[in-house]
């Protein structure tokens, strides 16, 4: 037997842990080497010292509460790599939440915040004063909003104002009526703010504001309804 093959095996050899069915050839032949040997015998040698003087070392007893510090160790790791993941797949599904949600509406909104500042560009063009613009000859002007206006007033009834308020409607603006126009120039509502208010004065009023003509407020060249035009209205009585 070979030097390498008897140093491979000199641990098994001193400790008797050479098994097999072989074990007895094989320790006769490793014994039969080392009596030929010395180079083995004093390795075979120094295994033997270092065996006695590892069982000469005191032994570490461990804690009575090392089972319970492990347990409680491997449940702490268990429990903060749970709410690692945990917290990992709420953020992946956010992620995966707002790309579907914000995706779709990247290019509409893209679209309407160019659309805005298109018409913001040209509302500033009409409203903005001192920007010159140069007109063309025989051109209607057109506002975006145009109010409401009196075209013609009833002369219809032509006694309008009731005896008992005379003194009140021969004052200067002694009767204030705002007036709601639609979108046909026709009165759909009125409001009196200051003077008589009658049901005399009031019957008279409806007569007289339901046969009179008025241009509707206009938006953007369109007729509108709910225009508001403020009429003020005084009456002097002559007898003789």
């Amino acid at each position: 037997m070979k030097c390498i093959t008897v140093r491979t095996k000199l641990a098994g050899y001193l400790d008797d842990a050479i098994t097999g069915t072989t074990s007895v050839a094989e320790r006769a032949q490793i014994g039969e080497h080392l009596n030929g040997c010395t180079i083995c015998r004093a390795e075979l040698e120094s295994f033997r010292k270092l065996s006695v003087l590892l069982s000469r070392m005191p032994k570490n007893v461990p804690p009575s509460d090392l089972a319970v510090r492990i347990k409680v160790a491997a449940a702490q790791s268990q429990h903060s790599r749970h709410w690692k993941s945990r917290l990992r797949k709420v953020r992946d599904r956010a992620e995966v939440l707002l790309d579907n949600v914000f995706r779709p509406l990247t290019v509409p909104a893209t679209g309407g915040v160019f659309s805005a500042i298109v018409v913001f560009v040209l509302v500033l063009q009409l409203m903005v004063p001192g920007i010159t613009v140069r007109a063309v000859s025989n051109d209607v002007p057109l506002n975006i909003l145009r109010p409401a206006e009196l075209l013609s007033l009833s002369d219809y009834p032509q006694a309008w104002a009731p005896e008992q308020h005379e003194v009140e409607l021969s004052l200067p603006h002694g009767l204030l009526v705002d007036v709601t126009v639609d979108a046909h120039g026709q009165m759909a509502d009125y409001q009196i703010l200051a003077g008589p208010n009658s049901p005399d004065l009031r019957h008279q009023l409806d007569q007289m504001l339901l046969f009179s003509r008025f241009r509707p407020m206009m938006s953007f060249g369109r007729p509108t309804s709910g225009g508001h035009v403020i009429l003020s209205f005084s009456a002097v009585r002559v007898r003789g």
